[in-house]
């Protein structure tokens, strides 16, 4: 992999990991109430879902982009296409909702756990994948060394997007709560998605 196709797929993510959906929820939810560490421990369980899903898209399509090309381009517009329904449905949905409530203290382990299945439990953060990675990057050449590349730029980019959410919600707790702001998240995140549609639609392979 070159360093412009890591680059790029550090920017992709972000942008999807940027959205607030049920992970940033659950997170936000526990560091209104919980220790630091647990709200750390959460966000490194999220990006370990991440990391699940990430290796099953790398083995599974692999093999689908080597034996079926015709497939491998129908995923990749469903792809550019179930990302620009996102963008719209963000757009127009209103508020990302607000109702986030304080978890009961738990172990460092068990708030692991909990982000881990918060992910593994959110379909989209399949679909993401499925729609990102074989776009951008050309899956049938990762070897192993490009293998642990993805695995580190994805825990990294996961990171720098929850960790934000964890110390605002610890410092500022009614900044998420005040609908202009989260209005403008979302028109945000809506715009970016959708570029990132348009981007992949028009992308050779």
């Amino acid at each position: 992999m070159t360093f412009s196709t890591i680059a790029t797929y550090a920017l992709a993510l972000f942008v999807v990991a940027l959205i607030p959906g049920p992970g940033i929820t659950a997170l936000v939810a526990r560091a209104l109430g919980t220790s630091f560490s647990e709200s750390l421990a959460m966000a490194v369980g999220i990006a370990l879902g991440d990391l699940v899903f990430l290796t099953a898209v790398i083995l599974g399509l692999a093999v689908v982009a080597q034996t079926f090309g015709v497939v491998f381009l129908v995923i990749k517009y469903v792809g550019a296409a179930y990302l620009a329904w996102m963008a719209y449905k963000i757009w127009t949905s209103g508020i990302v909702r607000t109702d986030v409530v304080a978890t009961r203290r738990a172990s460092v382990l068990q708030a692991l756990m909990s982000g881990l299945f918060v992910t593994l439990g959110n379909p989209k953060a399949m679909l993401f994948y499925l729609a990102l990675v074989p776009t951008l990057i050309d899956i049938t050449t990762v070897t192993l060394s490009d293998y642990v590349v993805l695995i580190l730029v994805s825990v990294a980019v996961l990171l720098v997007v929850t960790v934000p959410y964890i110390m605002l919600a610890a410092k500022a707790r009614d900044l998420l709560r005040h609908p202009a702001a989260l209005k403008r998240l979302n028109q945000a995140s809506a715009t970016f998605l959708a570029g990132t549609a348009g981007y992949i639609a028009i992308r050779s392979n």
